[in-house]
């Protein structure tokens, strides 16, 4: 056969043990790491932010190396849909935009956005998430669940963050128009404390749209990968989500790879 085909006889008996190029070799040493990052983050990265770790780690490789080698091993991140606001169409009176979508800052709290969203339990139903957001760090200062969507429930969540952070006065807290926003014990709450209060026009979700943002991110990465048996359960989920995954542990690009955490803390060394 050798003969006929004019190929060496030393040709045909290598092609029995053929041997993997250092390039594959690099490849399959680098997959394993990709994968222990992949699970640390519970499936929530992809190759851009996996591709930054490796560089950390003095790994050289491209970005589209990284892609690759995650395509071809079946690798991606949980999905998160484009936020597509809705318009609201009840009667809400117009109130006073102080941010006018300007979420630029120079250091920490400066501006604070806030809002309520939607957690199902399957023994409780629905319950209530109020988070303020620092739109500098993108850290979430303060949060409050309830089972309620009451006036209270934003009040605490504000508390919280006034006590984790205290601002100084000046600082600008936006909302929506909704009602546990717009209520006098609220409006109250606000002024005793200094805060500057800015809301959003009616009709455009778009002037709050970084908190809606973190919301839609928490509703991908953690809410809808699992079913809350309670809202104790849910409590326990959302505490981990936001304390000990989001706030200390997940990079954002928007912050040069850093996380809310780190921000902070470079920003606070810099104040002393």
């Amino acid at each position: 056969m050798c003969n006929v085909l004019k190929v060496p006889k030393s040709t045909y008996y290598q092609s029995f043990h053929k041997v993997k190029s250092s390039y594959a070799i690099e490849n399959e040493v680098v997959l394993a790491r990709i994968k222990i990052m992949h699970a640390e983050s519970k499936g929530r990265y992809g190759a851009p932010k996996i591709h930054y770790l490796l560089t950390q780690e003095k790994v050289t490789f491209s970005l589209n190396r990284v892609q690759r080698i995650m395509k071809k091993a079946g690798i991606r991140s949980t999905i998160v849909k484009k936020y597509r606001p809705t318009s609201s169409k009840g009667q809400v009176e117009e109130r006073e935009n102080l941010l006018e979508q300007d979420f630029e800052t120079t250091t920490i709290n400066e501006k604070w956005v806030a809002d309520i969203t939607y957690i199902n339990t399957l023994r409780d139903g629905w319950c209530y998430l109020a988070s303020v957001l620092d739109l500098h760090t993108k850290k979430i200062v303060g949060y409050s669940f309830s089972k309620s969507m009451t006036t209270e429930l934003v009040l605490q969540a504000l508390a919280n963050a006034i006590d984790v952070q205290e601002p100084k006065e000046g600082l600008i807290l936006h909302t929506d128009l909704g009602s546990q926003y717009t209520s006098d014990d609220f409006e109250k709450a606000v002024k005793e404390t200094k805060i500057k209060q800015s809301f959003s026009r009616k009709g455009c979700p778009y002037d709050n749209a970084c908190i809606e943002s973190f919301h839609a991110i928490l509703k991908k990465e953690e809410v809808y990968q699992t079913s809350y048996i309670d809202f104790e359960t849910a409590r326990l989920a959302l505490f981990h989500y936001i304390e000990s995954w989001y706030n200390r542990k997940r990079i954002h690009g928007a912050i040069n790879y850093l996380t809310p955490q780190q921000l902070e803390d470079l920003c606070r060394k810099k104040a002393v």
